[in-house]
């Protein structure tokens, strides 16, 4: 099994004081999951998020914050994004996401329960794999902060969706962050 979750609240780059209680209910959640791994993305406020787990976690760049993917026509609605991300994520971020894939996204010989504790467009972009849809699909499919999706990868059928963007384990003022205002349920 692999769980995603995405990193908790932030405020210039580091987890706010909502985001370290979101970290902590998250820790909670995954308490009795017998995690064989946890990954999380090079940047503050995923490290942060991950240290609040009882496992030891290790930093790779490949979960790291970039554009997984953009098709030759970016929808307007994700111009300020592309104009923020640098040359190097533009051009590493493809590579990144296949490398992630190719990591994580693979049946092992028995079960096991990996975590990656990333940013919303990986997530995304595993969502999208699982489900076989096209890749520009993962535009368009937002997380919370600290909400949990759960992949199942066995040699028997095609990737498991289990969960995704849960926040079960987030009171309802911890819920819905990080995801546009207007959207917001």
């Amino acid at each position: 099994m692999l769980y995603l979750a995405r990193h908790g609240d932030a405020e210039n780059g580091h987890l706010s004081a909502r985001g370290r209680r979101q970290a902590e209910l998250l820790a909670a959640r995954l308490a009795d999951v017998p995690l064989s791994t946890v990954t999380h993305s090079p940047l503050p406020r995923a490290a942060e998020t991950a240290a609040a787990l009882p496992v030891p976690a290790v930093a790779s760049e490949i979960v790291g914050d970039y554009p997984p993917y953009l098709p030759a026509h970016t929808p307007a609605t994700f111009t300020p994004l592309v104009e923020g991300w640098t040359p190097d994520e533009l051009r590493d971020g493809p590579k990144f996401a296949q490398e992630a894939l190719s990591r994580f996204a693979v049946p092992a010989p028995e079960e096991t329960h990996e975590l990656v504790v990333t940013h919303s467009f990986l997530v995304a972009w595993f969502v999208r794999a699982a489900l076989g849809a096209p890749e520009d699909r993962w535009m368009g499919l937002n997380n919370c902060n600290a909400a949990l999706t759960v992949i199942r990868y066995t040699d028997e059928r095609p990737p498991t969706l289990m969960l995704f963007n849960d926040m079960s384990h987030l009171p309802a003022d911890l819920r819905w962050t990080g995801f546009p205002p207007h959207l917001r349920l």
